[in-house]
């Protein structure tokens, strides 16, 4: 009687630790959450230094991005070109990841 299945029994040869990473993202079913995470914490890199000092919060339900700007002309801006950073985005992390974004 086998213990693990053939597809997690531990193999012999070396992999790189990115393959292993993204392996153990998807046997626990935790990709989707990963990508969503990133995608808060590099923020600042995806849209510059001006969005991001002015991004007082941001977060994601249901694929659904939350972002909270301090101030008013940028958040209309970012309103007009809604499009452009959710294909940013899907360029970037993956067209699942993110569906919609909200500013508030």
């Amino acid at each position: 009687m086998k213990k693990y299945s053939h597809e997690f029994a531990r193999r012999k040869e070396t992999s790189p630790l990115k393959e292993v990473f993204e392996e153990l993202l998807d046997a626990y079913h935790l990709k989707d959450k990963f990508s969503e995470k990133t995608v808060v914490q590099e923020w600042g890199l995806l849209m510059g230094n001006t969005v991001a000092s002015r991004t007082q919060s941001l977060s994601v339900r249901k694929k659904i991005l939350y972002v909270k700007i301090t101030s008013g002309p940028l958040k209309k801006e970012l309103m007009m070109n809604k499009s452009k950073v959710l294909a940013l985005i899907a360029d970037k992390y993956g067209k699942e990841v993110i569906s919609d974004i909200v500013i508030l």
